[in-house]
C-alpha cells in the first residue's frame, strides 16, 4: 500500500511539477523546441521530454522521454534528472530500478534549491524506505562517481 502511495505522488508530482505551457502538435512553439532540443538545449530537452511524458502536442511516449531527460541530465539540468528519477522509479518505458531513481533524485537534489530541493529530498527518502541499506550504498556510489565525471556516461 505504501509504494502504491509513493507512486502516486510521484506521478502527480511529474504532471504538476513545473507550470509548463505545452505547445499544440505542428505548432512553430514545438518545433522551435524541438530544434532548441537538437541542438543541444538541455532545457529544451527536458521540455521535449515532459512534452513525451505526459502526451502532451505527441503521442505519449516514455522511451522518448527518457532519452530527452538523459541528454538534459547528463548536462547537468537537475529537473531533468528529477524527472529520469521518477521514470525509473515507476518503471516507466524502463525496467523499475530504486538504485538509479535513488542516485538521479539524490544528484537533482544537490543543484536545486527551496521547494523543488525539497521535494526531491522526500522522493529520494521515499526510494531509500523500498530499498535494502546495500542497494541506497550503491545508489550513493553512483551518485559520486556520475558527479566526479560530471554526469557523462551515467
Amino acid at each position: 500500500m505504501q509504494t502504491l502511495g509513493i507512486i502516486l505522488l510521484l506521478l502527480l508530482v511529474l504532471s504538476t511539477e513545473q507550470a509548463t505551457a505545452f505547445p499544440p502538435a505542428g505548432s512553430k512553439d514545438l518545433q522551435t523546441l524541438q530544434t532548441q532540443a537538437n541542438q543541444g538545449n538541455a532545457e529544451a530537452q527536458n521540455g521535449l521530454g515532459e512534452l513525451y511524458a505526459k502526451g502532451k502536442g505527441m503521442p505519449q511516449d516514455y522511451a522518448q522521454a527518457r532519452a530527452w531527460y538523459e541528454k538534459a541530465a547528463a548536462q547537468g539540468h537537475p529537473h531533468a534528472q528529477n524527472n529520469l528519477a521518477e521514470l525509473y522509479f515507476a518503471g516507466l518505458g524502463m525496467p523499475q530500478d530504486y538504485v538509479r531513481a535513488y542516485m538521479w533524485v539524490n544528484l537533482a537534489a544537490t543543484h536545486m534549491k527551496g521547494e523543488d530541493k525539497k521535494q526531491a529530498e522526500e522522493n529520494r527518502d521515499d526510494v531509500a524506505r523500498l530499498m535494502t541499506p546495500a542497494q541506497i550504498a550503491e545508489a550513493k556510489q553512483l551518485s559520486e562517481h556520475c558527479r566526479s565525471k560530471q554526469f557523462k556516461g551515467c
